[in-house]
């Protein structure tokens, strides 16, 4: 069984002092600066694979997760973050490195597949991964549709999914900020785990969207917002997008 986050070894690499560093200094005195109300720490396993699926509002949403969570927790960033060059880009890569995140190349088709194949394996060593049902953040503060995908790696895994609830995180950091602020307090809620096996196979289409429902429906109850009703696309460009959007689907 993987060991608990607080006796996690360090491994001697820059990428081992970068998660020590994240979390042992960075994410303590983040806490003390913002003052965080985090609610139900304990809902979150503190070995095994997990799934942590959250509602999403700001850019920090992928840093007060990590922040507020009692172990490690891994996410996808986009790989660009890890490219720079000099020493900017050093400062971005062992940060991004500190707070869990590992580079993916964003996109749909293969791409979101090799996104959902590097989470699976994430998974099958017992790690902690946030994701975001709904796929991209909802730039109008309501709760859109959620995808198939996260309820796919819960049921392809059975690994556990806790529900988050993430309040005012659009405030501290509206889009077109370039630094979060200290005020409004942010929140953070982890609710209940939920076993989703009991909705069937991967493989079934039936199974994924009623256990995505399910997921959303509890992020619901601890977010309040309200419900938009539809997907939250990403501005298609050129008439294949848009017919893409327009067919019915599964949104992944």
């Amino acid at each position: 069984m993987p060991a608990a986050d607080d006796a996690e070894a360090v491994p001697a690499s820059s990428a081992g002092f970068a998660y020590f560093f994240g979390r042992r200094v960075v994410a303590p005195l983040a806490r003390l600066a913002y003052l965080p109300h985090i609610e139900g720490r304990d809902n979150v396993p503190r070995t095994g694979a997990v799934i942590l699926a959250s509602n999403h509002l700001s850019f920090i949403d992928s840093f007060a997760i990590p922040l507020a969570a009692p172990r490690t927790v891994h996410f996808l960033a986009k790989s660009s973050y890890f490219e720079g060059t000099g020493v900017k880009g050093w400062i971005a890569r062992e940060f991004f490195t500190g707070l869990g995140a590992s580079p993916v190349e964003r996109g749909a088709g293969q791409a979101a597949l090799d996104a959902l194949e590097q989470q699976r394996r994430m998974l099958e060593t017992g790690k902690a991964i946030a994701l975001y049902p709904e796929g991209t953040r909802s730039l109008d503060g309501r709760l859109y549709k959620g995808r198939t995908g996260v309820a796919f790696l819960a049921l392809q895994t059975g690994a556990p999914v806790v529900p988050v609830g993430l309040l005012g995180t659009n405030d501290a950091m509206p889009v077109g900020a370039k630094f979060p602020r200290l005020r409004p307090r942010v929140t953070i809620k982890f609710g209940t785990p939920l076993d989703l096996t009991p909705h069937g196979p991967a493989t079934s289409g039936k199974a994924r969207r009623l256990a995505t429902d399910e997921i959303m429906a509890a992020i619901h109850a601890l977010s309040g917002q309200e419900l938009a009703g539809a997907y939250n696309e990403v501005p298609a460009h050129g008439a294949i997008e848009r017919l893409k959007q327009a067919l019915p689907h599964e949104r992944r």
